[in-house]
């Protein structure tokens, strides 16, 4: 009879652990979907013409579930340090090295160097590992032929300060809270650099800056500006080289380029980064290690004629981007300087200016 409940009980126990081990493994299969479907938060700047739904399309192909949280760069990075304590995104993406040393700074990111980053020219990764370089964006002066012969276009956005004749003709940058307007007041700026003037900056080159932005032409909330410049109604502004031939094939009218000579033209490089506080964080370093690589960026370059950091992806890029930049001369920027002064000269044309 004691043997029998013995026997009773050593099943009951063996019954038990089978029990807490198939629960453990039901768990260990639960956690492992999880992680497998977890949807990665992505923060960016750099979704229009069809490349977040791109990215998507091709995210969802490599298995990865993406959200995007799309704004301008100014207003990507101020929501990230006001989310700090308690972080939403995981990944940002698209933003220059001004908003990315800001964010620096702030401790919002983490220091992880995906393989592909080798393949980057070192001065397009930042040297502390941080973030890394996807694509270079060079900021065209351009205008509509068909309104505005060639010998009578700007050589240089100094040329649209100086010559009255461009009064009324040209966009005028005021969305401060964008990367493209901020960096373009910036290299008039720093044209005018001088220690002794505010802010580093001459007298002269404030009224140039007053001057240029009084005198353009605002473009109407929810307006796209290349629209403006086909139908003449704005012929002269600024485009971004990896949205040019997009603009041009969607308004069938090509945009002619200003190449400033011994000035150049403004570039900046878009790159991508892991969120500090990210709770998917080897899921979010499997997603920049793919996104950034050859293979996808080649692809990239192909659909939107990008010019991508990535050397090996760069022998995939269509003649005509080759051509443009080619052609072109890009601005010397002192970055530093920028940097240490742009929150402030926004400011200040925010508050006095505009």
């Amino acid at each position: 009879m004691r043997m029998k409940k013995l026997n009773v009980r050593i099943v009951g126990m063996i019954l038990a652990i089978l029990f807490v081990f198939a629960g453990c493994s039901s768990n260990e299969s639960k956690k492992g979907e999880t992680e497998k479907n977890e949807n990665l938060i992505i923060y960016t700047n750099a979704n229009s013409d069809g490349r977040g739904e791109w990215l998507e399309e091709k995210a969802k192909e490599k298995g990865f579930d993406i959200t995007l949280v799309t704004g301008g760069g100014a207003d990507i990075t101020s929501r990230l340090i006001a989310e700090k304590n308690n972080p939403n995104a995981d990944i940002v993406y698209g933003l220059n090295s001004l908003f990315y040393e800001q964010l620096k700074s702030e401790d919002i990111l983490t220091e992880f160097v995906p393989t592909w980053a080798s393949e980057n020219p070192k001065d397009m990764n930042d040297a502390n590992g941080y973030y890394h370089g996807i694509v270079t964006q060079a900021l065209l002066l351009a205008y509509n032929e068909e309104k505005i012969p060639k010998d009578q276009a700007p050589k240089s956005y100094l040329d649209l300060i100086e010559n009255a004749s461009f009064k009324g003709k040209y966009e005028a940058p005021i969305k401060l809270d964008q990367a493209t307007p901020r960096i373009i007041l910036s290299s008039i700026l720093v044209q005018y650099k001088d220690k002794n003037g505010e802010l580093g900056i001459s007298d002269k080159g404030w009224k140039a800056v007053e001057t240029f932005l009084k005198n353009g032409e605002r473009v109407p909330e929810g307006d796209d500006f290349y629209a403006l410049l086909a139908s003449g109604d704005i012929p002269i502004g600024t485009l971004v080289s990896g949205t040019l031939q997009a603009k041009e094939e969607q308004y069938g009218i090509p945009a002619q380029i200003v190449s400033p000579k011994g000035i150049g033209s403004p570039s900046v490089i878009e790159s991508v980064a892991l969120v500090n506080g990210s709770k998917k964080t080897e899921k979010a370093k499997e997603f920049i290690e793919w996104f950034g690589s050859a293979e996808v960026q080649g692809e990239f370059s192909e659909k939107f004629n990008a010019m991508p950091t990535n050397e090996k992806a760069a022998k995939k890029v269509p003649k005509d981007v080759q051509k443009l930049f080619d052609q072109i001369e890009i601005q010397d920027l002192d970055w530093t300087f920028i940097s240490e002064n742009i929150d402030q000269w926004m400011e200040k044309l925010e508050l006095e200016i505009l």
